[in-house]
């Protein structure tokens, strides 16, 4: 099977053809390294220089395909130049050839090659002036160091750099991933908070609207007719009264006029009120005592205000019971309603009441429960939320 060549960059290509015309113009006018009458040169002549020189230009089209096997060749081709009177362009290709080695081969060469050509540079500084003992023999080591081992660490030193550019890029675009993920996270949040604040505002008034102008429409009664359109109108106004407080929440933009303050566990009774308003028979007992966080407050009061829209969209008739009591670190909400057949007009439900009550208690850290059990030889619907007063459980 033939051996398939790395296809040289395009850069590459301009490189060895480059050096290789260069050569060819310095051996036409001929011009080389050494003279031909040096110990170290076996081949004199001006053609021996060619082979060297056409080796390392073939090489320079590895420098990025292949970089170590175009610096092992290039080793050997720089080798037969000394050989010869020399040509300063393989020499140069030949520092590319280690330059490209480090900066585009695999880490493990770029750590190794600087270390071996700095071992070889001592070497040769040091060897030569130890066998010969004249000052000259010194320039052996700072010509192996001028050819290897200063083009090696040039080459280290722009791959540190790149790949700290490389890194600090992929940490700009991690923190730009995790911002966005941080900001879809906040807006689906804010969605989320919205969706139970409208829901809780407006499902009990709507609720009480559409039960009674049921009842309003089902019985022919002048007198049952007026009170249900009481019913409406009044709770027409408070479902109003709701929705412009959410739109001043969502327009606040910090400025002097804040929005109307949330509801806290003092407007329980109001809600009672409206609840019995509305038909319901309600009883309340509730001793929370001070210094109730606000956060738990409110949620608290929508727990309370959901589970007796349910009451009245679904219950039966008979008591409906709502208790809110302090237990150490801990307040408790219990809301009870008959559970079973209903003679009176239903309201539909989507189930996103359970939905936003669970969620609010999971949000301060808490727990809810909803659900139908026995009572005294009847079955109740019960709602039960225990949520933590303690700064600790609520960060």
């Amino acid at each position: 099977m033939a051996v398939r060549l790395p296809r040289p960059r395009r850069f590459d290509v301009y490189a060895a053809s480059a050096g290789l015309l260069g050569g060819l113009l310095l051996w036409g006018i001929g011009l080389g390294v050494r003279p031909a009458d040096e110990p170290i040169v076996l081949f004199d002549g001006r053609w021996p220089l060619l082979v060297p020189l056409a080796v390392t230009a073939g090489c320079e089209l590895l420098r990025r395909a292949a970089p170590r096997t175009g610096l092992l060749i290039g080793t050997a081709a720089l080798v037969g130049d000394l050989l010869t009177q020399g040509s300063l362009v393989t020499v140069i290709m030949y520092t590319d050839l280690m330059y490209a080695a480090v900066l585009y081969g695999p880490p493990a060469s770029a750590r190794r090659i600087p270390w071996i050509t700095g071992l070889l540079t001592v070497a040769a500084t040091i060897v030569p002036f130890a066998l010969w003992r004249v000052p000259e023999a010194l320039l052996i080591g700072v010509a192996v160091g001028i050819v290897s081992f200063a083009p090696a660490s040039t080459g280290l030193i722009v791959r540190s750099h790149r790949e700290a550019a490389d890194a600090a890029r992929l940490r700009a675009e991690q923190t730009a991933l995790l911002a966005e993920m941080d900001r879809v996270q906040a807006v689906t949040a804010e969605r989320s908070r919205m969706a139970r604040e409208l829901h809780d505002m407006v499902a009990n008034h709507l609720s009480a609207i559409a039960i009674h102008s049921t009842a309003a429409l089902s019985l022919d009664d002048p007198a049952t007719t007026r009170q249900a359109l009481g019913v409406i109108r009044e709770n027409s106004v408070d479902g109003l009264a709701e929705m412009r407080r959410l739109i001043g929440i969502l327009r606040d933009t910090g400025g002097d006029t804040g929005p109307a303050a949330a509801p806290t566990l003092d407007g329980l009774g109001a809600l009672v009120d409206g609840a019995r308003a509305n038909g319901l028979d309600v009883t309340l007992a509730a001793t929370p005592g001070e210094g109730v966080p606000a956060p738990v407050g409110l949620a608290a009061y929508r727990i309370v205000q959901e589970s007796l829209t349910n009451a009245l969209k679904h219950a039966s008739q008979g008591p409906v019971e709502v208790a809110v009591t302090r237990d150490g670190a801990l307040l408790r909400v219990r809301v009870t309603s008959p559970y079973g057949d209903r003679d009176a007009p239903r309201a539909p439900g989507s189930g996103a009441g359970l939905v936003g009550m669970r969620e609010r208690a999971a949000l301060l850290h808490g727990t809810f429960e909803a659900g139908p059990e026995p009572a005294a030889g009847a079955e109740v619907w019960t709602v039960r939320a225990t949520l933590p007063l303690t700064e600790g459980d609520l960060s």
